[in-house]
């Protein structure tokens, strides 16, 4: 038993600057609260959130835009009934057009 000791407290004290700087490393990369591995996984969060603030401001100035045009132009909400509602006037007919295409019947002709 003693001799075991003996050579795992020899092994320490051997490598004593290399076991410290590797503990060091892997508390300081991994393990801590303020890791490396964290700070950058909130470097990724922080540029998607700053992002997202991107999208939105667009958004908002989009809807405001729009909001400014439908106080001043009385025009603008029949515009954007017609558009986004497809809403219609009494006199008018709709008619709504369709690219599908028709399905063929090859099974018949493949007989």
């Amino acid at each position: 038993m003693a001799s075991r000791f003996n050579v795992i407290w020899s092994f320490i004290s051997h490598y004593k600057y290399l076991i410290v700087i590797v503990v060091g490393v892997a508390v300081v990369g991994f393990l801590d609260e303020n890791s490396y591995l964290r700070h950058k996984q909130y470097e990724i969060q922080i540029s998607d959130m700053k992002a997202e603030i991107e999208k939105y401001n667009a958004q908002y100035e989009a809807d405001s835009k729009k909001l400014r045009e439908l106080r001043n132009d009385p025009k603008a909400i029949v515009k954007i009934a017609r558009e986004r509602y497809f809403m219609k006037a009494d006199d008018e007919d709709i008619f709504i057009l369709s690219d599908d295409e028709k399905p063929t019947k090859n099974n018949e002709t493949a007989e």
